[in-house]
């Protein structure tokens, strides 16, 4: 089972240097190649390819669910908002003017692309669970999945990033 919070992983060089995509790399690896049940329920944030990692239905997970505040998306609201209506904002020279037409522009983001219920249209998430119903739901999953079998095609040898 999994439970997701993933803000994203952070572009840059620290990162990088840090190793971040070589240990990215081996979580997708140890997902992508595992034949067990592969629960997963989105608690908060799940964005980008840090998404794609954490066992999504890209990445042949089972059951996939979310809490209705998740946020399912490429990437976060004020980001999104930033980079599409950067050269407008530049236009507005009042501080308080700026930070309302960005506040909307971030909810107007979240509305459209990163809520769980456009994830659950597309069919990336299995069902939005309310988070009391958790621990009976994942359970559920659990008991359909007991049975599963899967085996991956046989191979001489891995593609295990080093």
């Amino acid at each position: 089972m999994t439970l997701v919070d993933v803000p994203g992983f952070l572009p840059g060089t620290g990162q990088e240097y840090g190793g971040i995509i070589l240990h990215g790399a081996k979580l997708l690896y140890a997902y992508g190649e595992c034949t067990v049940p592969k629960v997963t329920v989105i608690l908060r944030k799940n964005y980008g390819g840090a998404y794609c990692v954490m066992s999504s239905k890209h990445l042949r997970g089972d059951i996939n669910y979310a809490w209705p505040t998740a946020e399912i998306a490429v990437m976060g609201g004020s980001g999104a908002a930033e980079i599409i209506y950067g050269s407008q904002m530049k236009k507005i020279e009042n501080p308080e003017e700026k930070a309302q037409f960005l506040n909307d522009r971030v909810e107007e983001y979240r509305q459209m692309f990163s809520n769980p219920y456009v994830a659950a249209q597309y069919g990336y998430i299995d069902d939005v669970i309310e988070p009391r119903n958790t621990r009976f739901r994942v359970i559920r999953a659990l008991e359909s999945l007991k049975n599963k079998r899967l085996e991956n095609p046989a191979k001489k040898h891995d593609n295990l990033p080093l």
